[in-house]
C-alpha cells in the first residue's frame, strides 16, 4: 500500500467513525429499519480510483437483508401517508436539516470513495439539500382532478402512492443521485429501499441515516448494499416492490426492465447518452468552446449527460477543434483531495479499460488524436490509478464504434457538419437520446434545430444547465420515464379514479353505462 493509499484509507477510517460506520470486522453497510447493519455476504472489496490499491472491503447485504428492508418500508410507509400532507412536507424540511454540519465530512467521504473532485463533491451535498427542499414544497399540492363525466356521477382523480419502490442508483453521481430519487417517492408518499452502487455505498447510507434521525419514520428510506446479481435481484425480485427505478447503464437497464416486467411491476429507466454539441459557424465561438469543455470533461466525462460528440460547421471546424485541444491540455487534472484539481481519475479498473480500449480502436479505425488519448504526465509517481487525460479525437466518421456507443470518459469527438439539415441527421443518427445542445445568434435556427433533435433535454448557447424543477430523460436507449420537476413527481404516483352515485335514486348499468343515472 503506497503513500497516497495509506492517507486515503486514513481518511476513510477517520469518516466512517465519524458517521458511525466503523466496525471490528467490516464497517456496516446497511441502513435499515432505523439501524446500521453489516452485510454477511460476499465480500467486496473498494478501490482507490487515485492509486489502483485497495481501500477497505465490506460485505454484500444479500437476499435476507433486501427481505428485512422491504418489510420496513411496508411497515413504515402507512404511517408516513396516514399524516397530512402538510405535516409530511415539514417532515421533509425537518428531515433536511440533519445534514447541516455534516456537508463537509460527506464530500469528502464522496471524494475519496468515488475519486471525485473535492469541489464537485461540496456542489453535489447542496444539491441533496435543493431536492428535498423543492420536493417538500409539493406534498401538500399533489391536486386531483374532477372529470366532468356524462353522467349523474360526481368522478374525482386522486394521485396514489405505489406503496414501497425499489430504486438503484450509480457510481458516477452517488449523492446526487441518492437524493435525486429520494425526495419525488417520499413526497408521493412511498416507502423506499433503495441499492446505490456497490463502488460507492457509504454516503447513501449517511444520508438516509440523517434524514431519519432528523424526522422521518423509522424504516421509511432503507439502504442495501450489495452487487447486482445478488443484492440487486433480490430487490428487482422482492414481491413488496411496487416500481423500479435505475439509473445506470443500457445494458442493465434492460434487465432491471425484464425483471419488473415479469412481476407486472412498472419500471423508470434513466441510462446513457450520446449527446450531440452542435456549433454553427455564427455562434459565439469563445463560449461554445468553454461550453464544450464544460460538457465533456466535468467529472472525467462520467456523466449520462456529457457532450461527447462535437459538430461543428465546417468552416470554423479547424479553429474549434484546435482552440478546444489547447483548451484541453490546460485543464487541471490530479487528485480529488487537491482545491485546485477540475478533474480526476475514473472511478473503476474496468470502466478505465473500457475508455482506453474505445481510444485506441478508433485510432486504429482512422480516428486522429489532437490531445490526451492517455495517462497525464504530471501526476505523483503513487498516483497509479485510473486517471485519462483529457481526450480530442478528430477524423471520425459516424460508422466508428466511438461515433455511437458511450464511453463514459473524458473523450471528444468532433465531426464536421456542411450545413442545419446535415447537423440535424448527425446529431439524430444514434441508438441515445438524453441531451443535447444548439449553438448559434441566429435565434430562429437554434429554435428550428433543437425542435428537430431527439433528446429529452436540449440547450441552447449553453450546456449542462439542470434543475430539480424540470423533467429529465431521454428516447430511445437512454431510457424512460422522467426525474425531476412535476414528472418526475408523477413518476412516483398512480392515478385513481373514484365515482360517487349523486342520483336521488341509483341505477347501475349493466356493462359500461353511459347515460345519465
Amino acid at each position: 500500500m503506497n503513500a497516497l493509499t495509506q492517507r486515503a484509507r486514513a481518511q476513510l477510517d477517520d469518516l466512517l467513525a465519524h458517521f458511525g460506520l466503523a466496525g471490528d470486522e467490516v464497517p456496516a453497510s446497511n441502513w435499515v429499519d432505523g439501524r446500521l447493519l453489516a452485510g454477511d455476504a460476499e465480500v467486496i472489496e473498494l478501490i482507490d480510483p487515485v492509486t489502483g490499491e485497495a481501500l477497505l472491503r465490506y460485505r454484500d447485504a444479500g437476499a435476507e437483508m433486501v427481505e428485512r428492508a422491504a418489510e420496513a418500508a411496508a411497515k413504515a410507509q402507512p404511517q408516513w401517508m396516514a399524516l397530512t400532507a402538510s405535516e409530511r412536507g415539514r417532515r421533509m424540511n425537518q428531515a433536511i436539516s440533519g445534514l447541516a454540519g455534516q456537508e463537509e465530512p460527506l464530500a469528502r467521504l464522496e471524494s475519496i470513495v468515488a475519486g471525485k473532485p473535492i469541489r464537485d463533491c461540496r456542489a453535489e451535498v447542496g444539491k441533496v439539500r435543493e431536492m428535498f427542499e423543492y420536493y417538500a414544497g409539493w406534498c401538500d399540492k399533489q391536486h386531483g382532478e374532477v372529470i366532468p363525466v356524462a353522467t349523474s356521477h360526481l368522478n374525482y382523480v386522486r394521485y396514489v402512492p405505489y406503496g414501497v419502490v425499489g430504486q438503484i442508483t450509480p457510481w458516477n453521481a452517488p449523492m446526487f443521485t441518492c437524493a435525486w430519487q429520494l425526495a419525488p417517492a417520499l413526497a408521493a408518499g412511498n416507502g423506499v429501499v433503495l441499492k446505490p452502487s456497490e463502488l460507492t455505498p457509504f454516503t447513501s447510507i449517511v444520508i438516509a441515516r440523517l434524514l431519519e434521525q432528523a424526522g422521518l419514520p423509522r424504516g421509511l428510506i432503507n439502504i442495501v448494499n450489495g452487487l447486482g446479481t445478488s443484492t440487486g435481484a433480490a430487490l428487482t425480485d422482492h414481491p413488496r416492490i411496487g416500481k423500479l427505478v435505475f439509473v445506470g447503464s443500457p445494458q442493465s437497464g434492460r434487465l432491471i426492465a425484464e425483471a419488473g416486467a415479469r412481476r407486472l411491476v412498472p419500471s423508470v429507466l434513466e441510462l446513457g447518452g450520446k449527446s450531440a454539441n452542435i456549433v454553427f459557424a455564427d455562434a459565439r465561438l469563445d463560449d461554445a468552446v468553454a461550453g464544450a469543455q464544460a460538457a465533456i470533461y466535468a467529472a472525467a466525462g462520467q456523466s449520462c449527460v456529457a457532450g461527447s460528440r462535437l459538430l461543428v460547421e465546417r468552416s470554423v471546424f479547424e479553429e474549434v477543434t484546435t482552440r478546444l485541444a489547447r483548451a484541453a491540455e490546460q485543464i487541471p487534472v490530479g487528485l480529488p483531495e487537491d482545491e485546485a484539481t477540475r478533474m480526476g481519475p475514473l472511478q473503476n479498473r474496468r470502466q478505465f479499460e473500457h475508455v482506453m480500449r474505445m481510444i485506441d480502436d478508433a485510432v486504429a479505425a482512422g480516428a486522429r488524436l489532437l490531445t490526451g488519448g492517455g495517462r497525464p504526465d504530471d501526476l505523483p509517481e503513487e498516483a497509479a490509478g485510473y486517471f485519462i487525460a483529457p481526450t480530442v479525437l478528430v477524423d471520425v466518421t459516424s460508422d466508428m464504434a466511438i461515433a455511437q456507443q458511450e464511453v463514459f470518459g473524458p473523450v471528444l469527438i468532433a465531426m464536421a457538419f456542411d450545413d442545419e439539415a446535415d447537423a440535424v441527421r448527425l446529431a439524430n443518427e444514434t441508438r441515445f437520446g438524453l441531451a443535447g445542445a444548439v449553438w448559434c445568434q441566429d435565434v430562429a435556427r437554434a429554435h428550428r434545430v433543437a425542435g428537430q433533435l431527439r433528446a429529452g433535454t436540449v440547450w441552447i448557447n449553453s450546456y449542462k444547465a439542470i434543475s430539480v424543477m424540470s423533467p429529465f430523460g431521454g428516447f430511445g436507449e437512454s431510457g424512460f420515464g422522467r426525474s425531476s420537476g412535476l414528472d418526475g413527481l408523477r413518476e412516483y404516483s398512480v392515478p385513481q379514479s373514484v365515482w360517487v352515485e349523486t342520483a336521488p335514486e341509483a341505477s347501475v348499468a349493466f356493462g359500461y353505462g353511459s347515460g345519465v343515472g
